[in-house]
């Protein structure tokens, strides 16, 4: 590991090893002096146009260098990096100016600047003005200490309107620590991230390859139909998905029967529940590469990490508490429960994020602070410990309902869903007001063809009465199933 601060990780690299490859994108590959060339260029540029220390940065955050540079040359310049996403509409980013009130507004699409009411009153700028700077070799470098804020990271928003969680350096430093001490990069290692770098575990994937040495290499959804032709011809050892961007690339791998993938040596998942069936199916387009799977939230970047495979040794598990920190399952009245009960995840230890921008009271409702001082915060997400500290995600308060008098949740569906023939994808609707709880699928098979396999796995008890199929599932900007969107398709009429 080279540092652990954020703000000098990408130049402790540099200086280590300067002409080894830190990054490629589309415009080729940037060594490690390069690229932190770039990003004190860049913290410059910053200080010339106004930017102070504190201040907020909004960057639309393609996958391309300038974003990684924009990220480095903020935390150098003590900035507040404030990411977005490239499919960001107008009427969201209206929200985000006005919520993260930034100094500047930095977008390599002009309609961010010219068509968005509101943005006219931030100082705006185009990449293509950054990338024309002169070079420098210095740049300002003040004082920035562990709790000063190093981030501004929106949540996806598929539930509620989207709100910033304020991150540290102090809370990022040891977030990425903690993480890296658990998948464990290597310098030698090629990190493939198609995940959005507005997206936590997206940007992460910075920290966690430089941190270790390794180069990075940059997708984008513009080149999903060539991913595994690019996977392979890069030479890629670690790929971080999260489930939908796993069953796209297993559904690319069937299409064009394309053959086992060796170079790959781990697989790492967030974001969502992933299905035994998928996981199987990495094994078989990845064989030589372990599956690592992990649970979190963008409220303290990560709540646990499995062992690689450690699914075959515990099924459903999404693994232990990060060093340092701890897990707590409690009742509906802020009990600790024993372990195989069910209830609320709460998590302490210092990866807890300070809380909402400029929200006092979602903080304190979230972030719930003991006697002794420290910190818990509860997630909103339901799950068990096994005897040995092991977590199992049952889901959301309002994912767990009974279906003819049975108790169930949409985990248990959508695993079982995800094993029947010729389902790609699962998921399950829970019922509500308006309507009983429905199966969606993406699938070869007709609706009652995914349901009387759903029955011989589950029984009649816990399986829907209804399966819609859809072409896709709409998703949210970090690639998560936006079932709000989801729901407004089943209930709008037929797909």
């Amino acid at each position: 590991m080279v540092t652990s601060e954020p703000r000098t990780i990408l130049s402790a690299l540099a200086s280590r090893d300067p002409d080894g490859p830190a990054l490629v994108d589309a415009a080729g590959t940037v060594s490690r002096a390069e690229l932190a060339a770039l990003a004190t260029t860049t913290a410059a540029w910053l200080t010339r146009r106004g930017v102070r220390p504190g201040d907020r940065v909004l960057v639309r955050a393609g996958a391309h260098r300038t974003t990684v540079a924009a990220l480095f040359g903020c935390l150098r310049a003590g900035a507040v990096f404030v990411p977005y996403a490239t499919d960001t509409t107008g009427y969201q980013l209206a929200h985000l100016v006005a919520d993260a009130d930034p100094a500047l507004l930095l977008t390599d699409d002009p309609s961010d600047l010219d068509n968005v009411p509101g943005v006219g009153a931030v100082p705006g700028a185009l990449v293509d003005e950054l990338r024309a700077a002169e070079p420098v070799s210095e740049a300002p470098d003040p004082p920035v200490g562990p709790d000063d804020l190093a981030l501004l990271l929106y949540t996806s928003g598929s539930t509620a309107r989207p709100k910033a969680v304020a991150c540290t350096h102090g809370q990022v430093a040891f977030a990425a620590r903690a993480v890296a001490a658990r998948v464990r990069y290597r310098a030698e290692d090629v990190v493939l991230c198609r995940l959005p770098l507005s997206f936590d575990y997206g940007l992460y994937q910075t920290f966690l390859t430089f941190q270790a040495g390794g180069t990075l290499v940059l997708a984008d959804a513009t080149r999903d139909a060539r991913f595994l032709v690019d996977l392979a011809a890069t030479g890629v050892t670690v790929l971080p998905l999260v489930p939908s961007l796993a069953t796209m690339l297993l559904r690319l791998a069937t299409r064009r029967a394309t053959p086992a993938l060796t170079s790959p040596r781990l697989v790492t998942s967030t974001g969502e529940h992933l299905p035994a069936a998928t996981i199987a199916g990495l094994r078989r387009v990845f064989p030589r590469a372990g599956v690592q799977i992990m649970f979190g939230t963008t409220e303290c970047k990560r709540i646990t990490v499995h062992e690689v495979d450690g699914d075959r040794d515990r099924p459903g598990s999404v693994g232990r508490p990060l060093p340092g920190t701890s897990v707590h399952i409690l009742d509906d009245q802020g009990r600790e429960v024993p372990a195989g009960r069910s209830g609320q995840i709460a998590v302490r230890g210092p990866h807890l994020m300070a809380g909402y921008w400029r929200a006092p009271e979602q903080t304190a409702a979230r972030y719930r602070r003991d006697a002794g001082g420290g910190r818990t915060l509860l997630t909103g997400d339901h799950g068990h410990l096994d005897a040995e500290g092991y977590l199992y995600f049952d889901g959301r308060r309002d994912h767990l309902f009974k279906l003819r008098g049975v108790r169930t949740s949409t985990v248990e569906i959508e695993d079982a869903a995800g094993r029947v023939p010729g389902v790609d994808q699962a998921v399950v609707l829970p019922p509500d007001q308006n309507r009983e709880a429905v199966l969606v699928v993406v699938a070869s098979a007709g609706p009652e063809q995914v349901l009387a396999g759903l029955r011989a796995l589950l029984g009649p008890a816990r399986t829907p009465a209804t399966c819609r199929v859809v072409a896709a599932m709409p998703l949210t900007a970090n690639g998560k199933v936006d079932r709000r969107a989801l729901g407004r398709l089943v209930d709008g009429g037929r797909s």
